[in-house]
């Protein structure tokens, strides 16, 4: 192997090894979803991070993760996290991508099948301010998008009491940090300073 080679393979480790660390710490670790933290102790949670640098490569690239969940058992791949490292560095242009990924689902026939979730290190929910700390709770190290089994998340959703205030706890849970705890957990929101 030469060593480009190693660089990339280690780049793309690293990147892999902080989506896991936001998916431990945060996720499961602030309980920002009730529902990740068996699948990812059963080893069911993909993380797909894609060298693509295009928007067209990346949507085949999320195309043929899609086909792969299809193809494999949920016992065995429960959900995946496409990380796309190499693009998005606005957040606008995230979202506008996303609209594109979503009309993937819908031309595969897979509305109802798999649901997509979005997280990107400047979130901002509509409505909010990008210091608002409720964009916490979808902040992530890299672009990422979460491809969901819907029937999993039902069946989930079946014995977790009162999932619609999950949202509300999550916004509770994030205001409520210290700055302290915001720098631990997100240490990628403070590289500029």
């Amino acid at each position: 192997m030469n060593s480009t080679t190693e660089q990339n393979t280690q780049q793309i480790n690293d990147i892999e090894k902080a989506v896991e660390q936001w998916l431990d710490d945060v996720v499961i670790g602030l309980n920002l979803c009730p529902f990740a933290a068996k699948p990812q102790r059963n080893k069911q949670i993909k993380i797909f991070v894609s060298t693509d640098n295009n928007e067209n490569d990346l949507l085949e690239s999320i195309y043929l993760q899609l086909k792969e969940l299809d193809e494999t058992p949920v016992s065995e791949l429960e959900t995946t996290l496409v990380v796309a490292p190499y693009l998005f560095e606005e957040f606008d242009d995230y979202n506008q991508f996303l609209d594109l990924v979503e009309g993937l689902v819908v031309q595969l026939g897979k509305s109802g099948v798999y649901q997509i979730a979005s997280f990107h290190p400047n979130y901002c929910f509509y409505g909010t301010e990008p210091d608002d700390a409720e964009n916490l709770t979808n902040r992530s190290p890299y672009p990422v998008f979460h491809l969901i089994r819907e029937d999993s998340m039902e069946k989930v959703l079946k014995h977790y009491p009162d999932p619609e205030a999950i949202p509300e706890r999550n916004i509770e849970c994030v205001e409520n940090l210290t700055e302290e705890q915001i720098k631990t957990l997100f240490p990628y929101l403070n590289k500029d300073q």
